[in-house]
């Protein structure tokens, strides 16, 4: 069994694979400080929690945007797991090629939600990620990430709101009944949702236009996707495992 880790700006997800076969996921807040001690605590009894003992697992892999947290997670993985974990980045084996002007300024986490898409369904693909960010990369047929495009996440766009204005409040994140909204929560779920929708399936059509890639799928992952995949055609695959998938495929390349 090995142990996967996304490190994201907010949350930090692990996942246990026996196999191919995805035996368990948790998830742990990135913004709060831990000790390499405290890490290894923390992983040790939800692994337990979930019916692995730390000793079972025959490696690790980690792909993080958040360089504060790797000295300690590291430290706690060889202490507590006694895996070294592989640490997505240059150098990596992946099995696609960066065409970008600067491919080391490609984080791990696009890096590892392209790898899956392309193996998973092949390409040209689109893939989008709704986190922190919401990122829309394009891997050709060929297997070359060939551009990317970054926006604010949802939540962030929430928070936005809430944090920079006077009256407006903290909302939970939903589709309302109808965009004819006639007070202030719905007005904003309204523009947020309806907001989302509209830029998501813009930005695909121009990608269609301007690639030429009219075959392309579309995939989309990330803890917001499905609210988005459910409320349009324009995405084809909604896959909630597409990072964990990657990092254990990416482990399968190198590990050796």
């Amino acid at each position: 069994m090995i142990l996967v880790i996304d490190v994201g700006n907010t949350n930090m997800t692990m996942g246990v694979y026996e196999g191919e076969k995805l035996r368990t996921t948790f998830r742990l807040t990135t913004k709060t400080p831990r000790t390499s001690d405290e890490y290894g605590i923390i992983i040790t009894q939800l692994l337990k929690n979930s019916g692995i003992e730390p000793k079972e697992l025959s490696g690790s892999i980690v792909a993080s945007v958040v360089p504060a947290v790797m000295h300690a997670l590291q430290g706690a993985l060889v202490r507590y797991t006694d895996t070294r974990p592989l640490i997505v980045g240059p150098g990596m084996k992946t099995g696609i090629r960066i065409t970008t002007e600067d491919p080391r300024a490609i984080g791990a986490d696009r890096i590892v939600d392209a790898v899956a898409a392309y193996e998973k369904y092949g390409g040209p693909v689109l893939v989008l990620d709704f986190g922190t960010a919401t990122t829309y990369d394009l891997i050709n047929g060929e297997g070359c990430f060939t551009a990317g495009i970054t926006a604010p996440g949802i939540r962030i766009s929430s928070e936005a709101l809430w944090t920079q204005t006077a009256k407006l409040p903290d909302i939970e994140i939903k589709k309302p009944g109808t965009i004819l909204a006639k007070e202030t929560i719905t007005s904003m779920q309204a523009g947020l949702m309806y907001g989302q929708i509209g830029q998501t399936e813009y930005i695909i059509r121009k990608v269609r236009e301007e690639s030429g890639l009219q075959d392309m799928k579309v995939a989309a992952t990330g803890g917001l996707g499905r609210l988005i995949a459910d409320e349009t055609d324009a995405i084809d695959i909604y896959d909630p495992y597409l990072t964990m998938d990657g990092l254990r495929i990416l482990y399968d390349k190198n590990a050796r």
